[in-house]
C-alpha cells in the first residue's frame, strides 16, 4: 500500500516525485515509456524554462528524472489501462495485469498536440516544426514562418509570431476562422499577417531545417510552395484521460476539472499539468502543479 501513486513522468509527475519524496512519502511513479519527460523529450532546445535557458529538452527530461530518482522515487514502467476509487484505495492497474493501490493518485499523463501527419511533420519536428508558438517563437525572429490553424490557439500564435517575425502565413482550411472576433481584428491589423484561405498543408520540407511547406488551396489541382523557417501547427490538443472518464469529471473537452490545488472532483486523487483544465500549458507550470499536487495530497492524508 503506497501513500502515493503518480501517473505519468512529464515534468508535472516528475516534480510530484521530488515533493512527495522530501515529504517522506513512500510513493510509485508509473510511466509508458522507460525514460518519460513527457513532451519536452522532443524539444530541441529550451529557453523559457528558469535558470536554463537554451537546454536540450531530452537533458532537461533527463535532470527532472535523476533529481527525483536521487530522491528516492521508484518508477515502474507500464501502461495504466484503468483507475479505480475505492473509498480510501486508489487502484491503479497496468496493461500486464498487475494492481497497485494507494491512499492517494496524481494523475500526471499530459496531453498530445493534435497532428496533421503531413510528410515532413514528424521528421522536422524540432528541427523547425512546433506546436507551442511560445515555447518556440523566440528562435524565428525576423524570419518568415506559418501557424496551421483557424482557431483562438491558431489566431493567437499568430498575433504572438507577428510580433517579432518577419512575416507571418496563417494557413486555414476554411474561409472563415472561428477564432474569437477580437483576436481576428488583432490578426488583420498586423501588416506582417497574411491568412492563405481555403488550404491545407500537403508537405514540409528541407534539408536538417525547415525551409519550405506545400499547400493546395481548394479548387486548385496544383500545390503552392511557401519558402518558410517555421511552421507552427495549432489544431487542437487532446488530453491523454480516456481511461480517467466516468471516474473523474472532464470537461466538455475531455480535461480533468481541477483547480490550482489540483483537486479533483473525487477525494484523495488529483490532476497536474497539461492534463488538467488551465489557462496555460508550459514546463513551468507543469513543474508547478507537480508541487502543489503533493501539497493537496499530503493535506488529505492527515485528514
Amino acid at each position: 500500500m503506497y501513500d502515493l501513486i503518480i501517473i505519468g513522468a512529464g515534468p508535472a509527475g516528475l516534480s510530484a516525485a521530488v515533493y512527495g519524496r522530501r515529504a517522506g512519502l513512500n510513493l510509485i511513479v508509473i510511466e509508458q515509456t522507460p525514460m518519460g519527460g513527457g513532451q519536452v523529450v522532443d524539444t530541441y532546445e529550451v529557453d523559457n524554462y528558469l535558470g536554463m535557458p537554451g537546454i536540450n529538452g531530452f537533458e532537461l527530461a533527463e535532470k527532472f528524472h535523476s533529481h527525483a530518482e536521487g530522491l528516492g522515487a521508484v518508477f515502474k514502467s507500464g501502461r495504466v489501462t484503468a483507475v479505480r476509487n475505492e473509498g480510501d484505495i486508489k487502484v491503479a492497474e497496468t496493461a500486464d495485469g498487475t494492481v497497485f493501490e494507494s491512499r492517494t493518485l496524481i494523475l500526471a499523463g499530459g496531453a498530445e498536440h493534435a497532428k496533421l501527419s503531413v510528410p515532413g511533420e514528424a521528421e522536422f519536428r524540432g528541427q523547425g516544426v512546433s506546436y507551442c508558438a511560445t515555447c518556440d517563437g523566440a528562435f524565428f525572429k525576423k524570419r518568415d514562418v506559418a501557424v496551421v490553424g483557424g482557431g483562438d490557439v491558431a489566431v493567437e500564435d499568430a498575433v504572438y509570431l507577428a510580433r517579432f517575425c518577419r512575416k507571418v502565413y496563417l494557413i486555414h482550411r476554411r474561409d472563415s476562422l472561428r477564432a474569437a472576433k477580437s483576436l481576428q481584428e488583432k490578426l488583420f491589423s498586423c501588416e506582417n499577417a497574411e491568412v492563405i484561405w481555403n488550404s491545407t498543408l500537403q508537405k514540409i520540407y528541407g534539408a536538417d531545417l525547415v525551409e519550405g511547406i506545400c499547400i493546395r488551396t481548394k479548387g486548385e489541382d496544383t500545390d503552392r510552395e511557401l519558402a518558410v523557417d517555421g511552421v507552427f501547427i495549432a489544431v487542437g490538443m487532446r488530453p491523454n484521460t480516456e481511461i480517467y472518464r466516468g471516474t473523474v469529471d472532464c470537461d466538455e473537452n475531455g480535461y480533468l476539472i481541477a483547480g490550482e490545488d489540483c483537486a479533483t472532483s473525487v477525494p484523495g486523487i488529483f490532476a497536474a499539468g497539461d492534463i488538467r483544465t488551465k489557462a496555460l500549458r508550459q514546463i513551468v507550470t507543469a513543474v508547478s502543479d507537480g508541487a502543489c499536487a503533493v501539497s493537496s495530497a499530503e493535506k488529505y492524508l492527515i485528514s
